[in-house]
Formats: structure tokens, C-alpha cells, sequence
């Protein structure tokens, strides 16, 4: 028994000791007696692969359908027939926005994995972060069914999409070929003239 009460008295001797030691340091010094948990590093052990699924690849199977399929239920479409409104009319197709919106937010996440910027990279992630971004709004107006709201965030989509584009795949496809030669474009049909003329920008 006068062992263990020996030991034990040791053991608090040597914490009382160790806590006077700590008492007499400075306070930068004072936070070196704490005990620290390690520092574990987020995503140190994470992998990912981009040289599976090519730059183009990715664009036609991943970001454009769901650009496509997020434009298909805005707006309205001329048709024969009349204007048709595009508005999803059932909760399974604003759901199909939304997936289509959620789509485009991990899209932009994914651009900027290591691998795949191109150069300028600045610009680069800045348009993949405006895509999350905007993708983001996107999502939550397809969720409140705000038709109005989808229209005006998946312009906003599109304006981004096409900034990207002009940077990365038609300037320099000009400086590398000059400008594209072929056919002039087909004039517009006489009843879309008309409706050009007759409109009125708000």
C-alpha cells in the first residue's frame, strides 16, 4: 500500500512541478506546454484523375447537357404554332432543373482541379468560380419554381459560358487560323423580320 501512495504522490508532484514551469514562461512560450492535438491536413490522402475525361469530353458529356437541359425549361420557344412556354408544368421537371443547376455548381468546382486550367489560369478559375456561383442561384430559383428567376439566372449562365468560350476557344482558334471562312450565314425568314422589327427593347 505504501508503494502505490508513494507513486501516486510522485505522479502529482511531477504535474505540480511541470505547471509551476509552465507558470514562470512567457505567454508565447506558456502555449508550448498545451497539449496539441496534430494538425490533420484536409484532402491529404485525396485522388482524382482528369486525364480520364479530356477537356472537350468533359464540356459535351458534363457541363453542356446540363447548361442544355437547364435552358430547355426557361424562356419561351417560337414555334409554327405559336410561342410555346418552356416552364416546367410538373414537380418532376423543375426536379430535372435542379439536378441540372447542381450539375453545373460541381462543374465549376471540377475546372479547377489540378490539371485542368489553362493558361491565363487566373481567368481561368475565376470563370469556373462565377459558373459555381451563378449555378448556385440557378438551383435555388428551379427549387421556388420561379419562373422569372430561372430565365434571369440561366442568362446569366449562358453569359458566363460564352465569356469562357471567347477566351479559351474562339480567340485563339482566330489567332491560330484567321477568321472563319465559308458561306455567308442564310437571312432570317420574313415572319422573324417582322417580329424584329415590331420589337421594343423595355
Amino acid at each position: 500500500m505504501g508503494s502505490d501512495n508513494d507513486n501516486a504522490g510522485e505522479t502529482i508532484l511531477k504535474r505540480l512541478i511541470s505547471l509551476a514551469a509552465c507558470a514562470a514562461l512567457p505567454v508565447s512560450l506558456l502555449l508550448a506546454c498545451t497539449a496539441q492535438k496534430p494538425v490533420e491536413t484536409a484532402g491529404a490522402n485525396a485522388k482524382f484523375n482528369t486525364d480520364a475525361l479530356p477537356m472537350a469530353e468533359f464540356m459535351g458529356h458534363v457541363v453542356d447537357p446540363a447548361s442544355f437541359a437547364y435552358w430547355k425549361g426557361s424562356g419561351t420557344e417560337e414555334t409554327p404554332k405559336g410561342t410555346k412556354d418552356l416552364t416546367p408544368t410538373t414537380d418532376e421537371g423543375w426536379e430535372s432543373m435542379e439536378t441540372a443547376a447542381a450539375v453545373l455548381i460541381e462543374a465549376g468546382n471540377a475546372l479547377q482541379l489540378k490539371g485542368r486550367p489553362r493558361a491565363p489560369e487566373a481567368d481561368w478559375d475565376k470563370f469556373a468560380q462565377q459558373l459555381t456561383a451563378e449555378a448556385i442561384l440557378a438551383k435555388a430559383a428551379a427549387e421556388k419554381h420561379d419562373k422569372d428567376g430561372v430565365y434571369t439566372e440561366g442568362a446569366k449562365v449562358y453569359l458566363i459560358c460564352t465569356a469562357c468560350h471567347k477566351e479559351y476557344v474562339i480567340d485563339p482558334g482566330i489567332k491560330a487560323n484567321g477568321p472563319a471562312q465559308g458561306s455567308p450565314l442564310p437571312d432570317w425568314p420574313s415572319d422573324v423580320k417582322v417580329k424584329q422589327k415590331a420589337y421594343k427593347p423595355s
